[in-house]
This record gives C-alpha cells, sequence and structure tokens, in this order.
C-alpha cells in the first residue's frame, strides 16, 4: 500500500519535472509562460501566481506549460513581442523544448546511479537458492529459496559450476541434495530429470542467487548512463512492438472484454505502476522501476512526431534549415494521429491495469 502511494506521488513528481524544465527553460530565454498545469481536460484547481497560471486538470495523463507564441496560429498580444517562442533563435527554442526530456533523463541517471552505489551490481552466481522452479526435482525435494547447496549425490560443490559438474555426473535418475538451511545440514532424495539444454546432464530445476558486487563512484557513472541507455533502447523496442497491426488489433480485443495480452506487448497506465509499486519488496527494485519510467517518458517525448517535444524540436530544426516558417497546419492530421494513437493505449493500459492487474 504504502509503496502504491509512493509511486503515484512519484509519477506527479516526474510530470511536474518534465514540465518544470520546459518551463525554467523558457523563463531563462526570456520567454512568457501563462500556463502551467499538471493533467489534461476539465480544471479541478488552479492559482494565479504573477503572470503564469498553475493548476491541476481531471486527465493525469500529463501536463503541459503553455508558452507564448508556441502556436504560429495564435494572436500575440502587442505586450508580448519580444518574448514570444516564434521570435526566438534556434538554440533557445531547442533548449525550451528539449529541456523537458532533459530533466527526465537527469532524473533518471541519478536514481541509477544511487541504486548501483548503494546496492552493487551483480556478480557471478553463488550456490545459495534464488529460485525454485515450479514442479520441479527440486521444489518436489522440498528445496526453498535461501538453501545452500553443498553437495549432489557424492559429489561436494563449492562453487555453481561444480553444482553443474555434479548434475553432468549424475545424469537423470534418483539421486540426493544436501543443502544447508540456516545452518543446519539436510540431505533429501531427488528424482533428477533430464536436462533440455545439456545432453546426458540431471536437471534440479533452481537458479542461483548471484553476488552483489560494490561499485565506485567513477565507475557507477558508466553503469547508471549504460542503464539510461537500455532503458531507451527497451523502450523503442516495446513501441515498435505495440504499434505493429497484430498488436493494434489484439488491442482493440480488449475493449471486447479479451484482456488476455502478452506481457512484451502490454501497454501500462499510472495505475499499473502504482499497482508494481505496491508489490515491489524492496526499495532498490521499486527505485529502479521509477527510474525506468523517466526513461521512457523521455524517450517517448522524443519521437520526431508533432506535438511531441520531439515533433516541436523537428519543426524549429526545419525553420533553421530552410529559413521558412514551418506550416503548422500541414502538421495537424500528424498531430492528431499521435494523440489518438496515444489515447488509444493509455484506455487500453487503463482497461488492462483494472481488469487483470499486473502480478510481479
Amino acid at each position: 500500500m504504502i509503496g502504491g502511494i509512493a509511486a503515484a506521488v512519484a509519477i506527479v513528481f516526474f510530470v511536474a519535472a518534465h514540465e518544470a524544465g520546459h518551463f525554467l527553460a523558457a523563463k531563462a530565454v526570456g520567454m512568457k509562460a501563462t500556463q502551467f498545469f499538471f493533467g489534461f481536460g476539465p480544471k479541478i484547481w488552479s492559482t494565479q501566481r504573477g503572470e503564469t497560471e498553475y493548476g491541476v486538470k481531471w486527465i493525469p495523463l500529463g501536463g503541459y506549460v503553455r508558452i507564448v507564441g508556441m502556436n504560429p496560429l495564435e494572436e500575440v498580444a502587442p505586450e508580448d513581442m519580444g518574448r514570444t517562442y516564434r521570435e526566438k533563435k534556434f538554440w533557445e527554442k531547442s533548449v525550451v523544448v528539449l529541456a523537458g526530456v532533459g530533466m527526465n533523463f537527469l532524473i533518471a541517471f541519478i536514481m541509477f546511479y544511487g541504486i548501483v552505489l548503494a546496492v552493487g551490481v551483480p556478480g557471478g552466481p553463488t550456490l545459495e537458492v534464488g529460485l525454485v522452479v515450479e514442479e520441479s526435482p527440486a521444489e518436489q525435494a522440498g528445496l526453498q529459496e535461501g538453501d545452500v547447496i553443498v553437495a549432489i549425490g557424492p559429489y561436494e560443490v563449492t562453487e555453481w559450476g561444480e553444482l553443474t559438474s555434479g548434475l553432468e555426473s549424475e545424469g537423470a535418475g534418483p539421486t540426493s541434495v544436501t543443502v544447508d538451511r540456516d545452518g543446519e545440514l539436510l540431505t533429501s532424495e531427488v528424482d533428477l530429470a533430464e536436462s533440455e539444454s545439456i545432453a546426458g546432464a540431471g536437471f534440479l530445476g533452481v537458479a542461483p542467487k548471484s553476488d552483489q558486487v560494490d561499485v565506485g563512484p567513477i565507475k557507477g557513472i558508466g553503469l547508471a548512463g549504460q542503464l539510461v541507455w537500455g532503458g531507451i533502447t527497451d523502450t523503442f523496442s516495446a513501441l515498435f512492438q505495440m504499434v505493429r497491426p497484430s498488436s493494434l488489433a489484439q488491442y482493440f480485443g480488449v475493449f471486447l472484454g479479451d484482456t488476455d495480452v502478452p506481457s512484451e506487448i502490454r501497454p501500462v497506465s499510472p495505475i499499473g505502476i502504482v499497482a508494481i509499486g505496491s508489490q515491489a519488496e524492496n526499495a532498490a527494485f521499486f527505485l529502479g522501476i521509477l527510474a525506468y519510467v523517466n526513461v521512457i517518458l523521455a524517450t517517448i517525448n522524443l519521437l520526431p512526431l508533432f506535438p511531441l517535444d520531439g515533433g516541436h524540436f523537428a519543426v524549429a530544426l526545419y525553420e533553421k534549415l530552410t529559413g521558412r516558417q514551418a506550416d503548422i497546419r500541414r502538421l495537424a492530421p500528424v498531430a492528431a494521429a499521435v494523440i489518438g494513437l496515444f489515447l488509444f493505449l493509455g484506455f487500453v493500459a487503463i482497461i488492462l491495469d483494472v481488469t487483470n492487474p499486473i502480478r510481479l
């Protein structure tokens, strides 16, 4: 429950931080920002502070900052001339439209960096059982997570490689397995299955727990960067899978009650993230999920599709390279399609997260 509440608060903070990036960058380069809102749709609450209205709206699927002149079709009051988006230089426009994704990438990097410094990174496998496969010989023999394997049959083992060698020597069939459980040696009879990956070897059905290796502050920078980059590539891969015709067809089935959507193409809403947070078993896992949320939010906004941040940057780049003002009216169908696609995926995600909650 506490994890779910923390996840909900974190999502609001990440969206607000994204919009704060745009807002602060606009202020820094002299643009006028008249609105700073979390959410879309009807207004719940707002307050005026100086020239900016701050508030919250009913649909919590993002937020926005309204900058004068960002919409080329907008009429600008004479007193605002000189402070509009359209009048600024290319580099100033770029800083403003990319500041939001920059903020989310920065938050993700800081979170990943803190995680790797605090808990280290996985090292080599130990003999401690980290997972017992369901209906495996290990489960039938009564092995449990946390047991430390010390022997398989007549073979004593001191490292994971020796356990693998022992299983190869024993082969499929009856043998014994000895474990250290809380300081007590227990020996159980086990009927090893035949391994599907190593010919002639026995299959026990356990996975090892890995050592955690401490990392220094310098190495941690590189590891955090790798995690951010991995999140970016994973997000692009997931988006490609989600927009395939077969995936979209399956999403339409969700509205007809078919909520059995494979995890690799399942969109997740803030409701699902809150559910994941409520099930998180440790702080490192929970914070890692939230760091990935930032990467996903930033990566999606980087897509060069109007009206996403990347789309605004693409328009600014086009105007810089050609010296001509882009006709935003021609981009209206693209914007409508992009908004429609993300609203569709958002509603699918909400239905799935309500009717078929994610289970870790």
